[in-house]
């Protein structure tokens, strides 16, 4: 880093009212690049995503780091009053409510922005306005929808992708919306509404098969049946059974991985010469791979092939990236507590900026730690706070830290 700056997003407050996965993204990608964001959790048990199970357990953990916990009952006047007192002093607004939630709160954006025009409104919902906005919307049902479950698995059995895939990219989707609407403002002095929804991030992500399909005269085949690209792409078993990826996708690829094994004849063959050529006879090239692979343990084909400089991978499951020596080198894993004191490591933001530092990871808020703090700063007297707490319209954090 060639200079000491701060993270690039330091000095912006966001009041992240997001929930589950989408909006909660959102707000965490924006606190890992320096904003100063207030998690507004229902007051009770918080964000529902702190008591999930499966493999619901680990949102909150994940997606929550770095945040501020606030705790307000939206459903009660007093809640409500508070939380727009927030809201005067906040630079972006996320919230991914279902259709109509908002309005009912009496804090969307033509209200807020009447008391706020400065701040971006980012609304993160299942379907842009149109014939389906009233519908509700989860990851899995734009992934069925919208083709992405049809492409996954094999034909007569579609399968959802193995992680909130479309949740994700809604999410960061949202960011890319808030930094263009960030830009505005510069020039505008105004904010705006922002806004991003699954099924449209779901058929962004679909718009290669769309490209595809408009060129081919049969339907597109799922991707385990399709027929590759490349004259190698594929997964191969080794002899203790641990699978390796390999890609042979340019002519280098092909000539590194036929020389480093001595297969002068491969590459001799004008049958092989060109990558089209050799998608064609993917038979017996595969087979001739699979034969060597077969006779080698793991780890030794993965040296082979980092030797021949080609695209290849371990396949792996999700914790085994705990112990991946590239992460552990990098810092690519950081350290985080969860709220029941649970130590673990979490994915960095997959970003570096040459002459900016990301925020420092904090671990994810006890539930209403920052409640009394917050309203405070924002000029709520105490005799207001006392009273909105003995309604039960705002909760400070719990006294023992077992709780979330």
């Amino acid at each position: 880093m060639s200079r000491n700056t701060p993270p690039p997003l330091s000095g912006m407050r966001v009041l992240d009212f997001g929930h589950t996965v989408m909006g909660p993204c959102c707000g965490a990608i924006l606190a890992d690049m320096g904003a100063d964001v207030i998690k507004i959790e229902p007051v009770g048990q918080g964000d529902p995503t702190r008591h999930l199970g499966g493999f619901g357990s680990g949102y909150f953990g994940f997606f929550a780091r770095n945040k501020k916990s606030v705790a307000i009952d939206l459903k009660t006047r007093t809640g409500r009053d508070l939380a727009k007192r927030l809201i005067a002093g906040a630079d972006v607004l996320v919230e991914n409510f279902a259709p109509g939630t908002m309005e009912r709160l009496g804090l969307d954006y033509e209200t807020l922005h009447a008391e706020n025009p400065r701040l971006i409104f980012a609304s993160l919902k299942g379907f842009m306005p149109g014939p389906y906005e009233d519908r509700l919307a989860l990851d899995e049902v734009v992934q069925m929808m919208g083709g992405l479950a049809f492409m996954t698995g094999p034909s007569g059995r579609p399968l959802r992708a193995g992680t909130s895939v479309v949740d994700i990219a809604g999410g960061m989707f949202a960011v890319i919306g808030i930094m263009a609407a960030l830009r505005d403002r510069d020039v505008t002095g105004q904010g705006q509404k922002v806004e991003t929804a699954l099924y449209e991030s779901l058929v962004y992500l679909m718009g290669q098969h769309l490209c595809y399909a408009e060129r081919s005269e049969t339907p597109i085949p799922p991707m385990p049946e399709r027929v590759s690209a490349w004259a190698i792409y594929q997964i191969f078993q080794t002899a203790d059974h641990k699978p390796v990826f390999l890609g042979l996708t340019t002519d280098n690829h092909w000539q590194r991985f036929c020389a480093i094994l001595g297969w002068q004849d491969f590459l001799d063959d004008p049958d092989l010469s060109t990558n089209n050529l050799r998608v064609a006879a993917n038979g017996r090239i595969a087979d001739r791979i699979t034969a060597l692979f077969a006779g080698m343990p793991q780890v030794e084909v993965l040296a082979l092939l980092e030797r021949a400089k080609v695209p290849f991978a371990p396949v792996r499951r999700p914790e085994d990236l705990f112990d991946d020596p590239h992460l552990g080198a990098t810092g690519g894993l950081i350290a985080t507590e969860l709220p029941d004191g649970t130590v673990t490591r979490l994915p960095r933001l997959p970003i570096r900026l040459s002459d900016s530092a990301l925020a420092e990871v904090t671990s994810p808020p006890q539930l209403g730690h920052d409640t009394i703090a917050l309203l405070r700063e924002a000029g709520v007297n105490e005799a207001t706070i006392e009273k909105a707490i003995a309604e039960a319209a705002i909760q400070a954090e719990a006294n023992t830290k077992g709780e979330v």
